[in-house]
């Protein structure tokens, strides 16, 4: 059975090794898991997603899935776990940066959008200013504007 829940000090390890494991940044993320959430199997983690909150805006990051639980739909499970995070906390503008899952997100209510159009306190995260490359792709979700929701795909 698998357990999506909230992140907790305790996880920080599995996470920080899950993260690197995919190749996805390390820097930023000590900040971002007070609003983390993470997948369990047993003792195990996972997979694991991550919010650094600016006030009523937030930037989606680390979204990871563990090599031999790929295609299990966690990496839905556990987006539909930070987005529902996000909700708890206010947020009204979810950002995320990307530079392979660009055909994922839009399922979430996510859309493309250009860099200038970030809010600027979430531009000052370290991931725009210096982690993620020019090339990246931006996403926005507007959650005040309507309710987040998932479309299936098969």
């Amino acid at each position: 059975m698998i357990e999506i829940r909230p992140a907790t000090a305790e996880d920080r390890p599995a996470i920080v090794e899950l993260v690197r494991t995919t190749d996805l940044p390390l820097e930023g993320l000590d900040e971002a898991l007070e609003a983390a959430v993470v997948a369990r199997r047993g003792d195990t983690l996972i997979a694991c997603a991550a919010l650094e909150l600016y006030g009523d805006a937030a930037l989606l990051r680390s979204v990871a899935v563990a090599p031999d639980h790929r295609g299990e739909g966690l990496g839905q499970k556990i987006t539909e776990g930070a987005l529902a995070v996000a909700r708890q906390r206010g947020v009204r503008r979810i950002y995320l940066l990307t530079e392979t899952a660009d055909r994922f997100f839009p399922r979430f209510g996510f859309r493309r959008i250009a860099r200038d159009q970030v809010e600027p306190a979430v531009r000052q995260s370290v991931e725009f200013r210096s982690v993620c490359p020019e090339s990246a792709v931006v996403m926005v979700h507007d959650s005040g504007a309507r309710p987040i929701t998932v479309t299936h795909r098969p």
